[in-house]
């Protein structure tokens, strides 16, 4: 026997399940141990600093595959991919939490995924970057650093997070550049002796990095500043050091709170 439910509480029914629907969406996940009282003081996940990464793919679709699918060492991805004719590809939301950076640290951020943005840049990790695709990153910087709130100063490459394990954006990606049109440190005036006493070590944490394996961490540093190899600190190493500590507001953040 077939029941014949009136349209209108048909309608009333499918309005009721897309209100709770939607309410659970809004809400997420709740404690099955817990009453349910909601509050409405809470907001989405604010990440607090940006990481560079390059592809070392062939191209751009096939880094597209690999960031919706896996690679050889499990499942990555990102929240954009730039294509070298300056192309935004988007494959997470901002408010989520994109598999990029892996296991690393930046200043007292010890889960970086759970506190960044996370931009893919295709580039094999041999090439210069077509001047397309850095016009397009600074757009999208500018647009992320604004809404999001991320401080300008906080674009940090995927080998400052993870010295003993990443080298990208590699010595060939352009911070200057990037730093003349607002966003990352830069040093601007590297040309001054530091002082006598002055700890490089400390300016190198002072700045965000780890200090754990020092060879590996002047490597990327080497990268970032001066566009080269090495694993050893030289003078003008410390006068750039000098001049980065003296920049206000180097510290990296830590995750907002109310």
């Amino acid at each position: 026997m077939t029941l014949s439910v009136p349209p209108a509480r048909r309608i009333l029914a499918v309005a009721a399940l897309t209100v709770l629907l939607a309410a659970c969406a809004h809400s997420g996940p709740r404690n099955p141990l817990a009453t349910w009282v909601p509050s409405k003081n809470f907001d989405e996940r604010r990440p607090v600093v940006i990481v560079l990464h390059y592809t070392e793919q062939d191209s751009v679709e096939q880094s597209l595959d690999t960031l919706r699918s896996r690679n050889s060492g499990g499942r990555v991805s990102s929240h954009y991919l730039l294509g070298k004719d300056g192309k935004i590809y988007q494959l997470v939301s901002d408010a989520k939490r994109a598999w990029h950076a892996g296991a690393g640290r930046w200043g007292a951020i010890t889960d970086v995924n759970n506190a960044s943005i996370g931009i893919e840049i295709d580039n094999d990790g041999k090439s210069p970057f077509p001047d397309a695709q850095i016009d397009s990153l600074i757009v999208l910087l500018r647009d992320l650093t604004t809404r999001l709130r991320i401080p300008p100063t906080q674009i940090i490459g995927h080998s400052d997070l993870a010295p003993t394990r990443k080298i990208d954006p590699g010595p060939l990606f352009p911070w200057k550049r990037l730093h003349d049109a607002g966003f990352g440190l830069w040093p601007a005036d590297p040309t001054q002796d530091p002082p006598a006493g002055f700890d490089p070590w400390l300016a190198l944490q002072a700045i965000g990095y780890s200090t754990d394996n020092r060879a590996d961490t002047v490597r990327a540093f080497h990268h970032r500043f001066r566009g080269m190899e090495g694993t050893e600190l030289d003078a003008q190493d410390l006068r750039i050091l000098h001049a980065l500590t003296r920049t206000a507001d180097t510290t990296p953040a830590a995750p907002a709170s109310p």
